[in-house]
């Protein structure tokens, strides 16, 4: 067993690219070696802005030896009855590629058959992983890849080096126009040139000795040390930023960390501006307090040690300053321009082509809005007349998205919503309002937090549910892995929220109107797109929810029942799980699945649609009038639970039918001949079936 290396030395690669590529390069190498027979153990990769690598521990020097055996036709087929083999024997034997003499007698079930033992010697991995790893190489998957020269081959920037070692020995491959050898690269700055490794466990050392931390955890625990000890040197700690830290991580072979000052008038203006100004285009980390309140100071994280550390440090700060000024210039402008003026602006920006502008939309969403808060029926008790609920939604929707004017959002377009709170809170608007102008946009990114506000979480689903309306009532509907306005997360989103915010009214009613706002003539084609955009996100809630861990067969029991009331779902859902954990679930489960067969093949929906009518004087069996006295009994009880949003009552009120049904089907024949009492006994079930049938489709449960 011998540790496995591969190298491959490019231009720069973007910071974003290098981790997805790292872990599609050792997932695919893992994959061929495994496909070839190759033993190998598990692998770990390293990176850096000019380097991608795999190291793979226990790497078998030759190909495991496969023995299959081939079955072929009969042994009265293969040879006649003087023993010689006939043409089908040997088709099969040049087949199998052995000689007809090699060929053995299988015994199996259907008689004597013909069968041919192959068996194929294992080659050297070396040789193996010649053909592999080209392939493998330029598998590797990047947002966007680019050719050089003259070459057939592309990658996400061009490559340079390229080394493969298993142990000590070279793996001799051609890369387009680079032939691998067993040199890497030391620092670009600080140790140029050509680096031998000897071996591949030679890897870390001789490459940290040329000022290269490869790998990437230990070099991001470098950063985070670098950026802490220049913050405590002027007296503050880094801005907790992860996503950045890892940013910065894929930026730099060998992090050094320096601390700069800027003008303290710049802490003016509103922190996120300043930490956007910082952190978008420079990469620095902002620097805080012990009470989190911005220095006038940042980290910047350069990938050389320079002998002049503070000529490094005032030109950072040169161009931070140009960079602040810039903020602070159009920050003042903005301030010169009232909420409304920007909201007249939106007329002139296009939200799409075909739905018109942001200014359409927004009253759009304000009159989705105003739906929403009469549907919920909230009233904010004790408070004033202009600080309803109504009032409140109406002003955030006529101003969620005034800042996409903004001089500021034009520099830093993250910043919409938070500037658009900024603006309405300097503008004196309520708290509440300038919250939801922020809180409307999320969730932004999957797991993001939700609104914490009411008025934030209902302008939210307005913006949302209006987004994905027009674009389905102009044909633009997410296919495959395109996805361009990002309906499915926005379809996600409104799940979650009205989940965490409690939002039980019509889902289907809200798709409506919504809808209603685009002006969609034909009654058949609006009822078309209504079932489409339903459809939709009921995929959207069974994968969030399969996604949350749920039970796929307890999540398309609930689903498919009905989505129109969404928090419901998760209540439906867990009440149908801690049935299921009952000792007693499967019989239970077996019952109700064979009331919706019946149901099912009888013609009759299964709890779909009114229940038919009972005739108590059409029972012939005992088991017939003890059915209907149970249901009865908990008919009254079922749906007060129903209506309280007791779902875990209901089922176990429901539960305890299972001994009635049970009896009702060994004792009378449901599918009698006498089409009255046929007709009569669907109808029990029918409305048995009613009653589970609120929760869960009992069909879909595994059992």
């Amino acid at each position: 067993m011998e540790t496995f290396l591969l190298e491959i030395g490019t231009e720069e690669i973007p910071a974003g690219y290098i981790k997805p590529a790292l872990d599609a390069l050792a997932a695919t190498l893992q994959q061929k070696m495994s496909e070839a027979r190759i033993e190998h153990g598990s692998a770990k990769t390293y990176g850096t802005p000019r380097r991608l690598a795999v190291r793979i521990e226990k790497v078998a020097v030759k190909q495991s030896p496969l023995k299959k055996e081939l079955t072929g036709p009969p042994v009265k087929v293969g040879f006649d009855d003087s023993g010689k083999p006939t043409m089908a024997a040997k088709k099969f034997a040049e087949k199998a590629g052995v000689k007809v003499n090699q060929l053995s007698v299988k015994d199996t079930k259907k008689g004597d058959y013909l069968c041919a033992i192959i068996k194929e010697r294992g080659q050297a991995t070396r040789t193996l992983l010649k053909a592999i790893l080209p392939k493998v190489i330029l598998a590797t998957p990047f947002p966007k890849t680019m050719r050089w020269a003259d070459l057939d081959i592309a990658f996400a920037r061009p490559i340079h080096s390229c080394l493969a070692l298993l142990g000590s020995k070279m793996i001799s491959f051609k890369l387009g126009n680079v032939k691998t050898n067993r040199y890497a690269y030391g620092h670009y700055f600080m140790r140029p040139g050509k680096i031998k490794i000897d071996s591949a466990d030679d890897y870390l050392m001789r490459l940290k000795a040329a000022r290269v931390i490869v790998d990437l955890d230990d070099r991001r625990k470098a950063v985070e040390g670098e950026i802490s000890k220049a913050a405590q040197k002027v007296g503050g700690r880094i801005l907790p930023d992860a996503e950045l830290v890892d940013i910065v991580n894929n930026l730099v072979e060998y992090p050094v960390a320096a601390a700069g000052e800027f003008d303290k008038e710049f802490l003016d203006l509103p922190d996120e501006v300043l930490i956007t100004a910082m952190r978008e285009h420079q990469k620095y980390f902002a620097v805080v307090n012990k009470s989190q309140m911005l220095l006038p100071y940042f980290v910047a994280v350069n990938n050389t040690v320079a002998k002049d550390m503070q000529l490094v440090t005032t030109g950072h700060e040169r161009v931070l300053r140009a960079r602040l000024s810039d903020a602070q210039f159009f920050y003042q402008g903005d301030l010169e321009v009232s909420n409304d003026a920007r909201v007249e602006k939106l007329k002139g920006v296009l939200f799409q082509a075909k739905l018109g502008t942001m200014y359409d939309k927004m009253r759009r969403v304000a009159r989705i809005g105003k739906f929403m808060v009469k549907a919920l029926d909230i009233d904010l008790a004790g408070e004033q007349q202009d600080n309803t609920l109504k009032v409140q939604v109406k002003r955030a929707a006529q101003l969620c998205k005034a800042d996409l004017v903004s001089q500021v959002v034009g520099e830093f377009p993250k910043l919409q919503g938070v500037m658009g709170r900024v603006y309405a809170t300097i503008a004196g608007e309520l708290p509440s309002v300038s919250v939801a102008i922020e809180e409307h946009y999320r969730p932004t990114y999957s797991g993001g937090p939700l609104p914490g506000t009411i008025t934030g979480g209902i302008l939210s689903i307005a913006d949302k549910i209006d987004t994905i309306c027009g674009c389905f009532s102009v044909g633009l509907i997410p296919t495959g892995a395109s996805d361009p306005y990002a309906l499915r997360r926005q379809g996600i989103g409104i799940m979650q929220i009205m989940n965490d915010q409690g939002f039980s009214f019509s889902l289907k009613k809200l798709i409506k109107r919504s809808l209603a706002g685009f002006n969609i003539k034909n009654s058949a084609d609006s009822a078309a797109i209504v079932e489409k955009v339903y459809t939709f996100l009921r995929n959207r809630i069974y994968q969030l929810l399969a996604d949350q861990g749920y039970a796929k067969d307890a999540v398309a029991a609930v689903v498919d029942v009905s989505i129109d009331r969404v928090p419901d779902l998760w209540r439906r859902l867990e009440a149908l799980e801690s049935l299921k954990a009952k000792p007693d679930f499967e019989p239970l489960a077996v019952a109700f699945k064979r009331v919706v067969n019946i149901l099912k093949k009888s013609g009759k929906g299964a709890g779909t649609g009114k229940p038919g009518q009972i005739d108590s004087d059409l029972f012939e069996h005992k088991s017939e009038f003890d059915l209907h006295s149970a249901y009865q009994k908990v008919e009254k009880s079922v749906s007060d639970a129903m209506q309280k949003g007791l779902f875990e009552k209901a089922l176990q009120d429901i539960a305890t039918l299972r001994s009635s049904v049970d009896a009702f089907f060994d004792g009378v024949m449901v599918l009698a001949e006498d089409k009255s009492i046929r007709r009569n006994r669907l109808a029990l079930l029918e409305h048995i079936a009613a009653l589970f049938s609120q929760i869960a489709d009992f069909s879909k449960l595994s059992t």
